[in-house]
């Protein structure tokens, strides 16, 4: 039975998918008697068969070697696109984190949009989103996996305009989709041109033509840069961020997934690719530097902002942004414990936000305050998961970003700086977060919240144990140091950068009659940040106002030029063909010696010329 379900391991991203066929009948309303709720059902049961299948296969190849399945789609002359799966304890294992997170979010789904007409809908959507990521996950194919990555692109713009009737949720849903369009056309074009260079787009093969590869400096800038730029507008990093603050219109169910999973699919691809990006170190350097700006100016936006969503959505971004910097090091394995920690600990956030969200019917921080009492189980999921974000013991971050810091100790200062600087902004937005929902007096809103209904709690509890037990998985991997080896300056200053952002957070004077501040360098310093740092109005006056220019241009030269031209000729041959009617006489000799003339009037204009260069040469 092991052997089979290992054999067939291709077929976990094909339960989100089959969940997602089958729930289309209600999705498209031709079923109307039973509901919703059947729809529902069937994609949490391919959820739980694809879970426990992934499950299956990790622990049978825990200690054995890689496998790949190759299956062949086109191959012609020197063309070959072929779909190649790796199946191997990090592929699968992230395929089990990827349908567990869908598995919980979904049972999360059940509570939270208990009421809305169109549950079948979203359930459909949600099977869509969990086949894209779990085909990523084990993906060893650069073509499939961007097939895969424009597939998360379609899903993300469908799930934030899941309220459609909503103006709001259309223009960011059309503002994520366009962002990550720029992102994806130029990845099209790395991959056309490796596909070219390699003649394969298979990992496997790439790493073994980057071993190899004689590419000159320019090249190998180019497709490097081309490579990144579809992973940092998945992962929504500087300059194509925007997206994901405008996303957070989109339920919440799917920002759980959105922000822990969905931006980590495109730093895995990433991740895959670092021998071809190790071919240049102008890409290396554009990685460390994407990521180093998108870390701190996220991490400092977040402690501006008054929506719940939006403050953890820039933390999402920033802790993208070490991701990055991790890769653009070429420390691999770092990235990919630092994604394996983010992504459960993010989910709790967000479930925990959602709960605070679906009892108080509000996203401003500012209308909380007071829910510690009332929302017990809320209160500590919150509490687990912004510890497990942040460098304190005994939680899965510190271990991650210490194994990091050990690994470039040596390096720059100002590189270590940043990433103690974003872990004590994270742990002083976090703080924050925690003090005007949670803390305080109670609102108008949160008087009478009481705690969520069994189907948002379960998952959250579910997940609140597991971000306990991130550390027991680090240490039955084998991936923490021991106590002999560990650095202790690194302890010190990883503890101390989020010791210092927690109190700062605490004592911060958080006035909530005050919609501004009175200091006017205050509310400059706000507005900078709350509007972050205005990049979309910087856009707007140059990007956009390009292309609108370019567009009203165009739109001049095809409508005077172009179509002028043809309505022209379409004139001439009218005023030709009525002019000539009435030189008509009817005589055929007329016509002979007007054909005549005209022979030789063009024999004439075509051999002057011809004969002017003759005379000329000699």
């Amino acid at each position: 039975m092991n052997l089979f379900l290992f054999l067939n391991s291709w077929w976990v991203p094909f339960y989100g998918l089959i969940g997602a066929i089958v729930t289309l009948p209600w999705a498209m309303g031709t079923i109307r008697r039973t509901g919703p709720r059947p729809a529902a059902y069937f994609n949490l049961l391919m959820t739980v068969l694809a879970f426990v299948h992934s499950l299956v296969v990790l622990k049978d190849i825990w200690n054995q070697e890689p496998q790949s399945f190759l299956v062949t789609w086109l191959k012609t002359a020197d063309l070959d696109l072929s779909f190649a799966l790796d199946v191997s304890p990090v592929t699968v294992g992230a395929a089990v984190l990827i349908t567990g997170l869908s598995l919980l979010a979904q049972i999360y789904t059940l509570g939270y949009m208990e009421k809305d007409w169109a549950l079948a809908r979203f359930f459909a959507l949600m099977g869509f989103f969990e086949a894209a990521l779990s085909g990523l996950a084990l993906s060893d194919s650069l073509f499939l996996s961007y097939a895969l990555l424009e597939m998360l692109t379609l899903s993300t713009y469908l799930l934030v305009g899941f309220w459609y009737a909503q103006p709001l949720v259309v223009t960011a849903a059309r503002d994520a989709f366009l962002t990550k369009r720029v992102g994806d056309l130029l990845l099209l074009m790395g991959v056309v041109a490796l596909a070219t260079m390699a003649g394969s787009l298979n990992f496997s093969d790439l790493n073994e033509w980057a071993q190899t590869a004689n590419l000159s400096p320019v090249n190998a800038t180019l497709l490097g840069l081309a490579l990144i730029a579809g992973p940092a507008g998945k992962c929504a990093q500087f300059p194509l961020h925007l997206w994901l603050d405008e996303a957070m219109e989109g339920p919440n169910p799917a920002s759980v997934m959105r922000n822990s999973m969905v931006v980590a699919g495109g730093a895995f691809v990433l991740f895959k690719l670092q021998p071809i990006l190790s071919l240049s170190p102008v890409a290396l350097n554009a990685l460390v530097v994407i990521g180093t700006v998108t870390a701190v100016g996220a991490s400092l936006v977040s402690i501006a902002q008054i929506d719940i969503k939006r403050a953890l959505s820039h933390s999402t971004s920033a802790y993208m942004g070490l991701v990055f910097i991790a890769v653009g090091l070429q420390q691999g394995g770092v990235a990919l414990v630092l994604l394996f920690t983010h992504a459960i600990a993010k989910a709790l956030l967000f479930m925990s936000a959602g709960s605070v969200i679906a009892t108080t019917n509000t996203q401003d921080l500012t209308e909380m305050g007071g829910l510690w009492s009332r929302m017990p189980a809320t209160t500590t999921a919150y509490i687990v998961g912004a510890t497990g974000m942040v460098t304190l013991l005994p939680l899965g971050s510190f271990w991650a970003k210490l194994q990091w810091v050990e690994n470039f100790i040596t390096a720059p200062p100002w590189l270590v700086g940043v990433l103690l600087l974003v872990n004590g902004l994270t742990s002083l937005n976090l703080t924050r977060v925690f003090r005007l929902v949670f803390w305080g007096h109670s609102q108008p809103k949160t008087r009478r919240a009481p705690e969520v209904g069994w189907q948002m709690a379960l998952p959250m509890v579910s997940l609140t144990v597991v971000t306990l037990l991130v550390p027991l998985l680090l240490q039955q991997w084998q991936l923490l140091p021991s106590w002999e080896a560990i650095n202790r300056l690194a302890v010190v200053l990883l503890v101390a950068s989020s010791a210092t952002g927690l109190a700062i957070g605490s004592m911060i004077h958080l006035q909530r009659a005050w919609s501004r501040p009175i200091k006017l360098s205050w509310r400059v310093v706000q507005d900078l940040l709350s509007y972050d740092f205005y990049i979309d109005r910087l856009y707007g006056v140059t990007i956009v106002s390009a292309v609108a220019l370019m567009s009203r241009l165009n739109a001049w030269i095809d409508r005077y030029v172009v179509d002028g031209l043809v309505n022209l000729v379409g004139l001439a041959t009218i005023f030709g063909g009525e002019s000539l009617k009435y030189s008509s006489s009817g005589q055929s000799q007329t016509y002979v010696l007007t054909i005549l003339l005209g022979v030789c009037l063009l024999g004439l204009l075509v051999s002057w010329p011809l004969g002017f260069l003759i005379g000329w040469q000699f």
